[in-house]
């Protein structure tokens, strides 16, 4: 048998194979862009509140789940309304996006802020901005 001819034939299934698979392989360029998700209005988890007013402060605390058990909440509190009628108490809660490594595991984080205000007036809570709902402890 001529060691050639066996040469070449196994050049040639060599040659299919390789280019079949290079064919077969879906390329980067190929692969459709995934579509960007469309943009929702951002929510956030509910906030659970305690109003305590005591000799004209509120104490305000509650808690909120957080995406990562790295996360911690801070708030202030500020009156809203005009200069002759103070109408509703904003509650501001900060929740930074940690950057580093930590548990992706919602948890449960608490926060405190206290403000000078007449009593009896609504709160209204937003979280990073964005307004919460809330329910009372």
């Amino acid at each position: 048998m001529n060691h050639t001819r066996l040469w070449v034939s196994a050049s040639i299934i060599a040659l299919v194979v390789i280019l079949g698979f290079a064919l077969s392989v879906p390329h980067t360029r190929d692969v459709a862009k995934t579509a960007k998700t469309l943009s929702m209005a951002p929510t956030t988890s509910p906030v659970a509140l305690r109003d305590v007013f005591k000799k004209g402060t509120h104490t305000i605390t509650g808690s909120l789940m957080a995406p990562d058990a790295c996360s911690t909440a801070s708030s202030q509190a500020s009156l809203q309304g005009d200069a002759s009628s103070t109408q509703s108490i904003l509650v501001e809660i900060f929740l930074p996006e940690i950057s580093g490594v930590c548990l992706q595991l919602p948890t449960k984080t608490s926060f405190q802020t206290i403000l000078t205000a007449p009593a009896n007036l609504p709160l209204f809570v937003t979280v990073n901005g964005i307004t919460a709902t809330t329910s009372t402890l």
